[in-house]
């Protein structure tokens, strides 16, 4: 697994809307999260949640990008279905996943397979990673890595204190 610091692998993959190449990227920071497959239950939330929150990525410059093994059709339908407005990598031999370290082995009902681990990289403009989530859980992810880009948005959406009024003083000679 990439590391913070790490240089990021060169890439090329292709995406709904066409070629993305790593050195294209550079001088940008940039989003790259990996998901297991198209149209799936947790990856379409994860999807669906960065597509909801794409406003903000573009408001600070950083481009979303998805990247999972299904072809480039599957891609195109994906996008389709759920209206994703940003480029999904298709990396049908998940050479770049391996790149990353974001290809091992995963168990489902007892059962060993390779697959995609659910990863997402934030990488600076200068190509080293940044930051690394492993482990991902969809719901909500998209929201995380934003807040780490931005960590004056959470401190600006937190409710503000409020000071509770000081009880009344009673009046002298008041019954009670």
């Amino acid at each position: 697994m990439l590391k913070v610091g790490d240089p990021v692998p060169e890439f090329e993959l292709m995406s709904q809307n066409g070629p993305v190449k790593s050195s294209d990227l550079l001088g940008r920071r940039y989003v790259l999260y990996f998901y297991p497959a198209d149209d799936t239950p947790g990856c379409t939330k994860e999807a669906c949640g960065f597509r909801d929150n794409l406003p903000k990525f573009e408001s600070l410059g950083v481009p979303v990008y998805g990247v999972s093994p299904q072809d480039v059709s599957s891609k195109q339908k994906f996008a389709a279905k759920h209206a994703l407005n940003f480029p999904l990598l298709a990396d049908t031999d998940h050479k770049v996943a391996e790149a990353f370290g974001a290809w091992g082995e995963k168990s489902m009902y007892g059962k060993k397979y390779m697959g995609v681990l659910r990863t997402t990289f934030v990488i600076g403009a200068d190509g080293k990673v940044e930051h690394v989530w492993e482990k991902v859980k969809p719901e909500g992810h998209a929201e995380e890595v934003y807040r780490w880009l931005n960590p004056t948005a959470e401190a600006a959406a937190a409710p503000r204190p409020t000071k509770k009024a000081a009880p009344a003083k009673k009046k002298a000679g008041a019954k009670k």
